[in-house]
This record gives C-alpha cells, sequence and structure tokens, in this order.
C-alpha cells in the first residue's frame, strides 16, 4: 500500500506526532552527532529529515588532516629547493662540453663573456735517463779493452800486462797502441770528466823508484794521464789515483787473479 504523501511543512508542525519526532532527533544529536533535523528552510523536514546528515562534527573532527598535509607540502618543497641548490648528479650523465659563463655586472647594461677556466696542465713526463754509451765510438775500441757500464759512468778496463813492463810505469809500444784506439773516445765527450785509476796485486815491491804498491799504481795512472793530454785531451778533465792492492777484482791467492787485479781503469764520469 502506497504511503499518504506528506502534508506541508506547516501542517506536520502542529501535528503531536511530528513535534515528538523533533525532539527525539534533536536528543539523538546533541549526544551522538547522529543525523537531525536540518533547520536551515531549504531542507526537509517530517519524516523526511532522517536522511539529513549534519556534516559540522565531522568537519571540526577533520581539521588535523588538513594541518598535517599542509606540513607534508612544506617539506616537500623545502626539499626540493635543498637539492636544486646542490646541483644535479654527474652519475650516469653523458659529459658535457664547458659553456661560456656569462656575468653581468650590476652597472653595466651590457653582459660580458667570461673564458672558462682551463683545466691544469700536466707535468711533462719524465725524461729518460740518457745511455751513458750513446753516441760514443766504440767500434774504434781495441779488444783488449774491457767495457764497463756503472750509474752515471762509463769504465774502460786495460790490464797492465798490455800497458806496462814487470814493476814498471813507463807505457810500453803495445800499450800506447791501446790507449791511441781510445783517445777519440775520450775525445767525443768533452763535458765528461776522466779519472785514471791505477791498481796492483799485494805481491810486494821495494825499489828504489816504487818503495811500494802505492807509488806504482799512482806512477802508472799519471803515466796514462800523461799520454792522453800529450794526444789533446783537455788536462783539467783528468785526475790520477793509486789504490794499490786496496780493491781487488779477484782473489791474489793464484796467478791468473793477481794478474786480473793488475790494470788500470779509465773512467767517463757524467756531469753533475
Amino acid at each position: 500500500m502506497q504511503e499518504p504523501t506528506p502534508a506541508p511543512q506547516d501542517a506536520l508542525s502542529d501535528s503531536p506526532e511530528a513535534l515528538r519526532r523533533l525532539a527525539r532527533l534533536g536528543a539523538l544529536a546533541a549526544h551522538g552527532g547522529h543525523p537531525r533535523p536540518a533547520k536551515r528552510q531549504n531542507h526537509p523536514a517530517g519524516r523526511f529529515a532522517r536522511w539529513h546528515l549534519d556534516l559540522t562534527a565531522a568537519t571540526e573532527e577533520d581539521g588535523w588532516l588538513l594541518t598535517y598535509l599542509d606540513v607534508i607540502t612544506l617539506i616537500l618543497v623545502m626539499m626540493v629547493v635543498m637539492l636544486s641548490f646542490a646541483g644535479p648528479g654527474t652519475r650516469g650523465l653523458p659529459e658535457q662540453a664547458p659553456s661560456p659563463v656569462v656575468a653581468v655586472g650590476e652597472h653595466s647594461p651590457h653582459a660580458s663573456i667570461v673564458p672558462p677556466i682551463a683545466p691544469p696542465v700536466p707535468p711533462p713526463p719524465a725524461e729518460p735517463e740518457k745511455d751513458p754509451l750513446a753516441g760514443l765510438p766504440l767500434d774504434r775500441l781495441d779488444k783488449n779493452i774491457e767495457v764497463i757500464v756503472n750509474q752515471g759512468s762509463v769504465s774502460f778496463r786495460i790490464s797492465s800486462e798490455i800497458l806496462f813492463a814487470s814493476g814498471e810505469a813507463s807505457l810500453s809500444g803495445p800499450g800506447l797502441a791501446v790507449l791511441g784506439r781510445l783517445v777519440p773516445v775520450l775525445g767525443s765527450v768533452a763535458q765528461h770528466r776522466i779519472v785514471v785509476e791505477g791498481h796492483t796485486d799485494n805481491v810486494p815491491i821495494q825499489t828504489e823508484r816504487f818503495p811500494s804498491n802505492w807509488e806504482l799504481s799512482t806512477g802508472r795512472a799519471a803515466s796514462v794521464v800523461r799520454y792522453l793530454q800529450s794526444q789533446g785531451i783537455d788536462p783539467a778533465r783528468m785526475r790520477a789515483t793509486g789504490f794499490a792492492d786496496t780493491r781487488p777484482l779477484a782473489p791474489n791467492d793464484t796467478p791468473q787473479g793477481r794478474a786480473q787485479n793488475r790494470h788500470v781503469e779509465v773512467i767517463l764520469e757524467a756531469p753533475k
């Protein structure tokens, strides 16, 4: 059966049943925030008032959510600003060519272009150590001259058996021929110093001219220096030194060892 059509607002307000319903809805709204009839004129009244919701309480309770969303938005904006100051990341990005920087003066109407700062120039690579034998005409040397390459110097070792007679410091004929092959080599490097060292074995010598091996080794070194000077080598480059038997190359307990220890060394020292 169809319900009767509700009476107008004024008729329902005067009936006892309508008054009781309005009182009941007002009490429920005061205690629990449940739906209550609207007080505005454009809201339905009577039996349709139950479907009207009062959103005032819900709006007051949800006010904290709006504040929370505002705070989150402000934090997000601050993070974006901080990241923009930090600059863009470089990992995974292609390298960009340097671009000129444009600087606008405060009082200048035109902009000035500042060229990009050039990267630091790496130091030149260290020059490799020069070969001490480079440029020396070693092919002119005699086969009796032994070449020894040291740190910063080159030594030419010649046996005393070729240069001198036994117990003597005067150069022999074969010795002059061997030294004659060495002169072009020494003259090709005018900036190098020349040290001539005399060495003997441990067999003692006692003559009027050479009381010991010290005088013998020094006299032999001096004879070589005098010959080199006579062949045009600058005497300011040369020095003669005798070591007697203090720097043996081999043990002196065999004839072969003693013969090896009797020698003269001509040393080319690189300039410092």
